[in-house]
């Protein structure tokens, strides 16, 4: 196991899981095995499916491209908005994602970074981090461009209020389709099981392979500190996140796709935003730092 940093002594054992507040966590699984008893149908299934990618580009396009790396600007009602959308992830609040996801470009690969599966496990870099006692809080002193804002600073510490909105709405949503359109055969549980909790599950897990498989699967262009990895498998499950070498190396850019053939839905959806003036000041992808600092493009080990 690798030398834990000097600051541990003062966050914690971060190997230690705090089991008392991952009770939410372990509960939203077990949540999925209910399918057996509330049954599926295509409306339910298809609203699940929506509501990942949706959600998928609150992960990558807001928590991620804009809290975390600042790379376009927007208001400050459209801050509020689409941090409301990062809510709905299910993914805790806009700070401390943004604080954390900072953390790991800083220390990536290292001792100190949170989810390395090169420093620590897999499990751990996938999963265990995240509900560590060392992990819980936010270093708000990691975001003082974000912790300035009070509407945001609240969404933070109440991060539970927009998922349970969000289920309760879906589980309304199903009552009430049972009763206008009861041929689709749905219910109020069968659209909270699959239209929040497996959708949340999935998104959660898809998110967490560019923690993990991220530094160990696909092929490295750039000659980074860290194993981040390209992977088109993992672009297309997290819109874009996958190409995860190229991000690595250039973090301050909107775009993870550096040439036209690998695809980016994220940047995307953003440069419509841009077109209807939602969002502006997109950073570009210099051509300078999209040709230097390549390596011979080698497949990272079975593992």
């Amino acid at each position: 196991m690798a030398t834990l940093p000097k600051i541990e002594s003062e966050l914690g054992n971060p190997y230690e899981i705090d089991w008392l507040r991952s009770i939410p966590f372990f509960a939203m699984h077990l949540a999925c095995f209910a399918v057996i008893w509330v049954g599926w149908s295509w409306v339910a299934v298809s609203v699940a499916f929506g509501l990942y990618w949706f959600r998928m580009f609150a992960v990558t396009g807001i928590y991620h491209r804009y809290f975390s790396h600042r790379t376009y600007k927007t208001s400050r009602v459209a801050q509020f908005f689409m941090a409301l959308w990062g809510g709905t992830c299910t993914q805790k609040g806009p700070l401390w994602w943004a604080a954390h996801h900072r953390h790991h470009h800083r220390h990536s690969d290292d001792p100190d970074d949170p989810h390395s599966p090169h420093e620590h496990s897999f499990p751990w870099a996938h999963m265990g981090w995240i509900n560590s006692r060392r992990n819980a809080a936010t270093n708000y002193q990691a975001v003082p461009d974000l912790a300035k804002f009070p509407e945001l600073v609240f969404l933070n510490r109440f991060d539970t209020l927009v998922p349970v909105l969000l289920a309760v709405s879906l589980f309304c949503l199903g009552k009430a389709l049972s009763v206008w359109r009861p041929e689709w055969e749905t219910s109020g549980w069968q659209m909270l099981i699959w239209g929040f909790f497996i959708s949340t599950v999935v998104l959660f897990h898809a998110t967490s392979t560019i923690n993990s498989l991220a530094h160990l699967m696909g092929r490295k262009r750039y000659d980074t500190r860290d194993e981040s990895r390209n992977s088109f498998f993992l672009a297309i499950i997290t819109m874009g996140e996958g190409w995860h070498n190229n991000h690595h190396h250039y973090p301050a850019t909107v775009r993870q796709g550096f040439y036209w053939w690998e695809i980016d839905l994220t940047y995307y959806i953003l440069r419509l935003f841009e077109k209807l003036g939602i969002i502006w000041d997109m950073n570009p992808l210099p051509d300078a730092h999209r040709e230097n600092g390549k390596i011979a493009q080698t497949r990272a080990p079975a593992t």
